[in-house]
């Protein structure tokens, strides 16, 4: 399968830093939560009352229906670890939409209160995550997080989780698969594959980058897997994943 145009422009390479009004960056030792993006949960459980968190969660999860309009700005996850994973340090990284001109960044540090978990990362990132967030002076108009979205066991990943909380449209774009099977993908730029589990498709494998292997893109909450593909596509050049993760990296890298 192919997913089609995506309507956007070539962004080329990005030029230099413009602040739009309203926009910040900075970092944040801890962060104080906006009401709204406070979560509805403690973070510091166990893994069985994370799991149940998840299967109540997941069903606030809304992936039926494609954006209204194009976001005017879309903003990078990712998270990394300092100090032997004893502190979390997350990262936002805030672009344009669709010309990918930086517009703001911010990073936020807070000691790691969770353990490491496949299937439960976002109890391990998203406090951070928040953090970095709410030091922004407007928050994006659509998150792509480094991790699972809906291709996740209880089909509440990382990019579900953080969109149910905020109420941003977001997507999970995935460098490997969690769960799932799929056929193979063609070999060019745009060609996708579903990603199915149990007979439901969960998600899409999608070639960002002719003949490089393909990343993992599934719905995270308030938008459909058409518009995921789309937008994922829109957000890569020249690289294999967006520029909103390769920014939202090096920030998280350090």
């Amino acid at each position: 399968m192919r997913s089609g145009d995506t309507g956007a422009p070539d962004p080329g390479a990005a030029g230099p830093v413009r602040r739009q009004p309203g926009y910040t960056s900075g970092t944040m030792q801890h962060g104080k939560p906006h009401p709204h993006l406070r979560a509805p949960h403690a973070w510091n459980v166990s893994a069985v009352e994370a799991r149940a968190i998840q299967t109540r969660l997941a069903a606030q999860v809304e992936g039926r229906f494609g954006l209204r309009q194009p976001p005017e700005s879309v903003a990078g996850v990712d998270v990394g670890f300092e100090e032997g994973g004893t502190v979390t340090r997350a990262a936002v990284a805030v672009l344009a939409f669709p010309g990918l001109d930086p517009l703001a960044e911010a990073v936020a540090r807070r000691p790691t209160t969770f353990p490491y978990v496949p299937g439960l990362l976002s109890f391990r990132e998203i406090p951070a995550v928040l953090d970095a967030l709410n030091s922004l002076g407007d928050l994006p108009g659509l998150l792509l997080c480094d991790g699972q979205g809906y291709a996740h066991p209880r089909r509440f990943g990382l990019a579900c989780h953080l969109g149910v909380i905020t109420g941003i449209p977001s997507v999970g774009v995935a460098k490997t698969r969690l769960i799932g099977e799929h056929a193979e993908v063609g070999p060019d730029k745009g060609d996708w594959q579903p990603l199915t589990d149990k007979g439901e498709t969960i998600g899409a494998v999608v070639r960002t980058r002719d003949r490089v292997s393909p990343l993992f893109v599934s719905v995270g909450h308030r938008i459909n897997l058409s518009d995921a593909i789309r937008y994922t596509l829109a957000c890569t050049t020249r690289f294999r994943l967006p520029e909103t993760t390769r920014r939202a990296h090096r920030l998280a890298s350090g």
